[in-house]
């Protein structure tokens, strides 16, 4: 599957309801063998918990110019071993947290970057972010 935004934040961006540069933008580790992608996914509850792997990290630096969001690269620490149910990381899921998962919105789901899929082993795992910027609408 390649790179996409989930349609239901593209339709709140539509109603100005998300605001990236000030709301608090977080990337999770998710396995797929857990989760599916789904285009009528809306709030971060939709993933298992099983398939969110390690802790989230929120984005610093973030920008938006000429459709493009772009932020800092990021480090996720101590990504925890994969064990039977979480052996490997396959993507990457952008959302704005609200402190609760029923409300906190999914905005991009990415299989298709540099690095993925990788097995974690308990060591950081760096992301660094397309020059062109993370996504465009």
């Amino acid at each position: 599957m390649a790179n996409r935004l989930y349609s239901l934040y593209k339709q709140s961006l539509l109603g100005a309801g998300v605001n990236l540069l000030t709301g608090t933008v977080k990337v999770q580790l998710v396995d797929t063998g857990a989760y599916t992608f789904s285009d009528t996914h809306q709030f971060l509850s939709s993933i298992p918990g099983a398939a969110r792997i390690g802790t989230a990290v929120t984005l610093a630096s973030k920008t938006v110019a000429s459709g493009v969001f772009d932020a800092a690269d990021i480090v996720f620490t101590s990504v925890p071993a994969g064990t039977s149910t979480a052996a490997n990381v396959e993507a990457l899921v952008i959302y704005r947290d609200t402190g609760d998962a029923t409300t906190s919105d999914l905005i991009a789901f990415i299989d298709a970057a540099t690095g993925l899929p990788f097995t974690p082993d308990g060591g950081n795992q760096n992301v660094t972010w397309p020059s062109a910027g993370i996504f465009n609408l």
